[in-house]
């Protein structure tokens, strides 16, 4: 019987995931797309089916059996997310969301307009993804805030030699844990430390978005330092339509609703509305419950492999594939990111000499290998890279070193096709 110091067997792994039994085109699927969103595990779905099929009913609202019940399974989701991250009080720190964007909105507009004024600054990294920029953004058209950036070295790092100038007059920092381009890893030892502190000296709150992190490596609050932490179920072999906002306390409790209407008022009158505490106050509306209970079982399944065990089987499956990829390619194949494997995670972006990342995907696809290609929602950082788009293979616990084979012969039918032409 494997024990939580065994290393993780893939296939064994990948058994529990029904989509992975597909086929295409009499090719098995090698589905290498998990940083946009990964597959499902069979106890995920069956604990979704299982909630439609006995408990559903609306959650907070009714005294009668079935609706307790559906309370007191959405509320148990709740505390089971929160402590996946260690919340000191996943009861009430955890919002959830439809998704990382929204609850990075959720900030945004609600912890930033009431505690943001003109002339304030925020500072970001120039490889955000779109959802930690745009809101940012939009707060400060509209407030007259100044937007700043941390920007990247030529290895893929953050480049901190200018952080303190940056941070003096911040007061808030957004920053990913993870690139969801570079793949590099920004935590405790990477740079997170460093920036914790200056805002701290500098008296800005941090949020950090996790949603490129938390699916991948053990996560600690407590630990990272950060005021808000936000992440997303599709990325954690959770549903789509959840996301997770993790927040200290004292920081929720100072913030107002972000969106009006049932389930968050304590109290409505013609001439106002008193909120209701938290975390219900920022869950206006019939909450997304199915998906909830469908994340918490993610959660109870990662749990199950392990975190550190998914980091380290990402971790090898990295390593092989740059050392795979590099062998065969050399300098044909840009792959964009650190070359350490313990510096960054299986997010593996790539330029195959100057044929266009679509192309390559659509030979790929051939080959029954799914990869994204696109900008990643990463605009700023694919100009700071000098590329319009890559092509993206990413790696979770379903996938083997024999995937990052059919990667590597698929890139080369690619190479090979658009040679002739």
């Amino acid at each position: 019987m494997a024990t939580m110091t065994d290393p993780l067997d893939p296939i064994v792994v990948a058994k529990d995931f029904p989509l992975l039994n597909r086929r295409d085109r009499e090719r098995p699927l090698v589905y290498l797309d998990s940083a946009a969103s990964s597959q499902h595990p069979s106890a995920v779905l069956d604990a979704m089916d299982r909630y439609y099929e006995t408990t559903h009913a609306n959650v907070h609202r009714g005294v009668y059996a079935l609706a307790e019940e559906a309370t007191t399974q959405f509320e148990a989701a709740r505390t089971n997310v929160g402590r996946f991250v260690n919340a000191p009080r996943p009861a009430t720190e955890i919002i959830f969301t439809k998704n990382a964007t929204e609850a990075i909105n959720l900030v945004a507009q609600s912890w930033g307009r009431r505690f943001m004024k003109a002339g304030d600054a925020i500072l970001l990294t120039i490889m955000e993804h779109h959802a930690n920029l745009v809101p940012w953004q939009m707060l400060a058209a509209e407030k007259g805030l100044e937007l700043r950036y941390l920007d990247v070295d030529d290895s893929g790092y953050l480049d901190l030699s200018n952080l303190d100038r940056l941070m003096n007059g911040t007061k808030l920092v957004g920053i990913t844990l993870t690139s969801n381009v570079l793949g590099t890893i920004v935590d405790q030892d990477r740079g997170l430390p460093a920036i914790i502190e200056a805002a701290r000296s500098a008296g800005a709150v941090v949020l950090a978005d996790g949603s490129q992190y938390v699916p991948h490596s053990p996560t600690d609050v407590r630990a990272l330092g950060c005021d808000f932490l936000a992440f997303t179920g599709h990325k954690m072999l959770g549903p789509t339509g959840i996301g997770v906002l993790w927040g200290r306390e004292d920081r929720l409790d100072a913030m107002p609703p972000f969106l009006g209407g049932g389930e968050m008022i304590s109290d409505v009158r013609l001439d106002g509305f008193t909120p209701t505490e938290l975390p219900w106050k920022f869950e206006a509306g019939t909450p997304p419950i199915a998906e909830a209970i469908g994340l918490s079982a993610a959660v109870d399944y990662l749990r199950g492999i392990g975190m550190e065990r998914v980091r380290a089987h990402e971790r090898e499956l990295c390593a092989y594939a740059i050392r795979t990829l590099g062998a065969r390619y050399g300098g044909d194949l840009r792959i964009f990111g650190p070359t350490d494997p313990d510096a960054r995670s299986g997010v593996l972006s790539l330029a195959l000499d100057d044929v266009h990342p679509h192309d390559v995907a659509q030979v790929l696809d051939e080959a029954g290998v799914c990869v994204r290609a696109g900008h990643h929602c990463a605009k700023p950082l694919m100009r700071r890279l000098g590329v319009a788009a890559t092509a993206r293979a990413s790696v979770y616990v379903y996938n083997t070193e024999a995937d990052i084979d059919a990667l590597a012969d698929a890139l080369e039918a690619a190479a090979s096709l658009f040679a002739r032409h």
